[in-house]
């Protein structure tokens, strides 16, 4: 599988294509990273440095690929942080390049705007662009329970809610929606699949750690998952154990980063497998 991936890069840490890029690779497939920003690291931290990329600069990089001739082989277009606002133009234009050179090929869109508990955290310009421009045009979407209640204009808090919003959502033109962070108890976290077969839901234990790039990490391996299996409940349970593999050697180091490389086996052979719950 190849796969086009559109998003930010960190030098330190793990987001954006620096979450998505290695995972990928190691279940095998190929990744052509487009970088939105180069920053030293994540905006978490509070302080970083580096430039948000030029989108006419986004735009070459595309353009330089598909001078290769290579985008009838793309089998996916994965977008996450864009960083400047004309940055979804650039993506929808990708799409758009890649569709009709394989008619085949899918997109998937993480609309990166905030969470719960942080609220937006990017340029207030990108949440209604990624409504109105980026998200009709995907075939999947991955936003977190906040992020879907931007999207649809409501305020999900109970499962039903959600899976109302993510009905919402699909009508908005995905037919594919992965929540994240679904609030299912204090002790659980839940995510949640949604498309035209059904609905299902995977909870895992609640880890007392803030990950970030797990979102980054979900979307990229929800795609290749969906790809190779052709189910989303089944690409939801995959994506979910290779991700809590992920998050538990990290809060056992200790470290604030996520520690891809130490638990590169587990990505691609987690342990501890979690089973999906049929919801309709």
């Amino acid at each position: 599988m190849r796969i086009l991936s559109i998003q930010s890069h960190v030098a330190y840490g793990h987001v954006g294509n620096s979450a998505a890029v290695f995972p990928l690779q190691r279940l095998g497939h190929e990744v052509w990273p487009v970088l939105t920003v180069n920053f030293s690291n994540h905006t978490g931290y509070g302080a970083w440095r580096g430039p948000l990329i030029d989108p006419a600069d986004v735009t070459d990089v595309v353009q330089g690929i598909e001078d290769r001739e290579v985008l009838p082989t793309c089998d996916a277009v994965l977008s996450g942080y864009q960083g400047s606002p004309a940055v979804a133009g650039v993506i929808v234009d990708a799409v758009a390049r890649v569709k009709a050179a394989n008619p085949q090929a899918t997109y998937t869109c993480d609309p990166v705007m905030g969470n719960a508990t942080s609220g937006c955290f990017v340029d207030p310009e990108i949440p209604p662009i990624i409504r109105e421009q980026v998200v009709p045009v995907a075939d999947v979407i991955t936003p977190n329970q906040f992020e879907l209640g931007f999207l649809t204009g409501t305020e999900p808090s109970t499962l039903d809610e959600v899976l109302e919003s993510a009905d919402l959502a699909r009508a908005m033109g995905p037919s594919t929606i992965l929540v994240t962070s679904v609030e299912t108890g204090e002790d659980t976290i839940g995510l949640m699949a949604v498309d035209g077969d059904g609905a299902w839901l995977v909870e895992t234990p609640r880890l007392p750690m803030k990950a970030n790039g797990s979102g980054d990490i979900t979307a990229a391996l929800f795609t290749a998952h969906l790809h190779d299996t052709g189910s989303a409940a089944r690409a939801l349970e995959r994506t979910v154990s290779s991700v809590f593999a992920v998050l538990s050697r990290t809060l056992e180091s200790g470290e604030r980063e996520l520690r891809l490389v130490a638990a590169q086996d587990a990505i691609a052979q987690p342990a501890c497998e979690f089973g999906a719950r049929r919801l309709r």
